[in-house]
């Protein structure tokens, strides 16, 4: 079907030859910023201000991978041309079983941290988007982006608008107990309550999936990502700040709220706990990870932005970016690895001493383990069940182009 599959979060590493190293570098980047999330310090000690990696990463990291994800599915489903038939339903099963065993991974994970642990794990909340995705995996690009928007507003309601009937959260990070025990709350938590809900992100998946509908070898297109993505954050912001500071919002939620400006004023930087439910204006904000609908199109834009700009300086400086790359073939494997070092808890004390060492380490094993075997280990687990499981479905060996 012309172009491989830049993978998802954990794709098929197909010949490097044929990839695109834009996706691959700018996934690569993604994990860069969950790890500067989770392991540099989120504010300035001594002025109390948001640290240049919060600014820079919050949010948009996790959104980046979630697109990123989407134009993955994309290309290993036929990519400009959707499989049809009998073989995009070996695509949807495949996706099921890729869901479930990067869920079981990350349910895994969640028995290692703590009650306060030093992360928020995304890869269950990735099984859960996988299989939201799985009735679209057909769909062409305008009903793509169509439904996203319609996530992009829809969710934000429902999230402020059932929180106070939607169960407790179970844990930051849900485990196979939780699973079994609570299952009800669990879902709420997978959907709408966690830190990373999956109807709001299901936004950014399905961009992604409409983005690996077109043609991302045109350097047109690879120019439309950028400015749309740096149109959409600076709209994104700009209508923020005009609707809490020209049209009164931000006295609205100072009155609605019973908070202190100084109180306001942080939540405005860091986020509510949960979208409060007080007063309808609180969907004025576009805080990371609030998931309002101009947050999301703000992280969204920046996501597209940093795909446009890979895309276009792929080509021409790709071997420069072979380790941001090697490592956005195997995010799988290196952000389990990096959830794992950070179960221990040894890091508090030397941030950025620690920083520097998964960083490190990661792209040094990426390199020399894809130069030397192909697919990342977890990876390699993923794609042989998948390509398993396409082979019985579609009764016979699975071709390559078709994933």
């Amino acid at each position: 079907m012309g172009e491989h599959p830049p993978a998802g979060l954990a794709d098929a590493v197909v010949r490097p030859t044929r990839r695109l190293v834009g996706i691959d570098a700018a996934r690569g980047l993604a994990l860069i910023g969950l790890m500067a999330i989770h392991l540099l310090p989120a504010w300035n000690e001594e002025t109390g201000e948001a640290s240049w990696s919060w600014r820079l990463f919050s949010g948009d990291s996790a959104a980046l991978f979630a697109l990123l994800a989407g134009v993955g599915l994309a290309l290993t489903s036929g990519g400009r041309h959707p499989h049809e038939g009998r073989t995009m339903t070996a695509d949807r099963i495949g996706l099921v079983v890729r869901a479930m065993l990067i869920a079981i991974v990350g349910l895994w994970i969640g028995t290692l941290m703590s009650e306060d642990p030093p992360a928020y794990n995304i890869l269950i909340y990735y099984g859960v988007f996988f299989l939201l995705a799985i009735p679209f995996l057909h769909a062409g690009p305008k009903f793509l982006f169509i439904s996203a928007a319609i996530f992009g507003v829809v969710s934000p309601l429902l999230m402020q608008g059932l929180q106070d009937v939607l169960p407790e959260f179970v844990s930051y990070n849900p485990t196979f107990t939780d699973l079994l025990t609570q299952p009800g709350a669990t879902a709420s938590q997978l959907l709408l309550t966690g830190t990373y809900p999956a109807l709001p992100y299901m936004t950014y998946l399905l961009v992604g999936l409409g983005l690996g509908r077109l043609n991302l070898r045109r350097t047109e297109v690879q120019a439309r990502l950028v400015v749309v993505g740096v149109g959409l954050a600076i709209f994104a912001r700009v209508t923020s700040y005009v609707l809490l500071y020209a049209f009164g919002g931000y006295q609205q939620l100072l009155d609605a709220s019973s908070m202190g400006e100084h109180e306001l004023d942080d939540v405005l930087v860091w986020g509510p706990d949960s979208l409060p439910t007080d007063t309808a204006w609180w969907l004025a904000i576009a805080t990371p990870h609030t998931n309002t609908p101009l947050a999301i199109a703000a992280s969204l834009g920046v996501g597209l932005a940093v795909l446009g700009v890979f895309l276009l300086i792929g080509p021409k400086i790709g071997k420069w970016l072979l380790p941001l790359s090697a490592m956005g073939v195997m995010t799988l494997t290196l952000y389990t690895a990096h959830l794992v070092a950070l179960s221990f808890e040894i890091h508090y004390e030397l941030p950025y001493l620690w920083f520097m060492v998964h960083l490190a380490v990661a792209a040094l094993f990426a390199v020399a383990w894809h130069r030397g075997l192909g697919q990342g280990p977890l990876e390699k687990v993923v794609s042989t069940s998948v390509k398993g499981t396409r082979r019985l479905v579609l009764g016979g060996p699975a071709k390559n182009g078709h994933g």
